[in-house]
């Protein structure tokens, strides 16, 4: 999976003339993040790319930050909360990162999907790591990485849950026939949550799901040269999430990555005077272009590998409206 990923990771989103890229890239202002698309368990491949993009670039990068279906399987006991065929359950690698036998090499963080370990995902609602250096961002969640804003919205949209609270989390006795399933479903009360953040307040989101509506902004006759069968759903303003065309409305981050669909796409979104950067990448397979590597701006002031901690305004945020759901 190393050359196509590397060979599309070189190359920055928005890209400016090489000269600007270089400088960006060597500043000690900035930050080197890679984001993935989808993981499907896929660690040890996606650091191998990783490290082959750093030998190619000439960087080090800081973060990995990956956009959901990341399958943080710890032993066959998970496969009963993983929402996939049976012909599809495999350990994949992630096993040994949580026993210890790997440790990530950078800062990986990610949302999740809607073919997640729910069980394990499902105990971490307001996130935590799930491995030594690897975290997971929760239902939702902010966080701040070496100064730059992160937000996070897990799973999938699905209307037939996205008004009910959590329900799985608290039943005594869940039918996990259907809560294998709705527990990835995104509910109204995070996009909520993360919509109080304000606009213009956070410098990234990253989703699973793509913002309803986003393909408008990109080159939509291309993508559906490649994927034939989105042009019925877009026709009918169905591909992607409403809940994220609304959070995208109203955060108006300067970047959205996203992934699910399986097909690298980039969009410009205005917004009056702001403009979202958006990236949806593919899922972690040979030839498949499902890396990036981006200069972020790096606010702390400090050299070496970046901090991750806790927003203030998102913990006040989940302390106001503990009572919703």
């Amino acid at each position: 999976a190393t050359p196509r990923g590397a060979a599309a990771a070189t190359r920055l989103l928005g890209a400016s003339p090489r000269r600007r890229q270089a400088a960006a890239m060597a500043s000690s202002e900035y930050m080197h993040v890679m984001v993935e698309g989808c993981c499907h368990g896929e660690l040890d491949n996606i650091y191998a790319s990783v490290k082959e993009v750093e030998r190619r670039r000439g960087v080090a990068v800081d973060v990995l930050l990956v956009c959901g279906d990341f399958q943080s399987l710890r032993g066959e006991a998970d496969y009963d909360a993983l929402a996939v065929p049976a012909k599809y359950r495999e350990l994949k690698t992630f096993r040994r990162y949580w026993t210890g036998e790997a440790v990530a090499p950078c800062l990986t963080i990610f949302v999740g999907g809607n073919h997640e370990a729910s069980n394990q995902l499902g105990a971490l609602f307001y996130g935590g790591w799930v491995a030594p250096n690897i975290y997971y961002m929760g239902a939702a969640g902010c966080v701040d990485v070496g100064g730059w804003r992160l937000a996070g919205l897990s799973g999938i949209y699905h209307g037939r849950d996205y008004h009910r609270d959590h329900y799985e989390c608290r039943a005594a006795a869940p039918d996990l026939r259907d809560a294998v399933r709705s527990a990835y479903h995104v509910r109204e009360i995070d996009v909520f949550r993360l919509a109080l953040l304000g606009a213009g307040a956070v410098d990234c989101v990253a989703s699973h799901d793509w913002p309803r509506g986003v393909e408008r902004f990109g080159d939509c006759d291309g993508l559906c040269r490649r994927k034939p069968h989105f042009r019925d759903e877009i026709a009918r303003n169905d591909l992607g999430s409403p809940a994220g065309e609304a959070l995208l409305r109203e955060l108006q981050p300067q970047h959205w990555f996203a992934a699910h669909l399986h097909c690298k796409f980039a969009a410009v979104v205005p917004h009056g005077d702001r403009t979202t950067k958006f990236l949806a990448l593919d899922k972690c397979l040979p030839r498949r272009d499902f890396l990036q590597l981006v200069a972020v701006p790096r606010r702390d002031g400090r050299s070496g590998p970046p901090e991750i901690s806790y927003d203030p305004t998102w913990l006040a945020i989940l302390t106001a409206t503990a009572g919703l759901g």
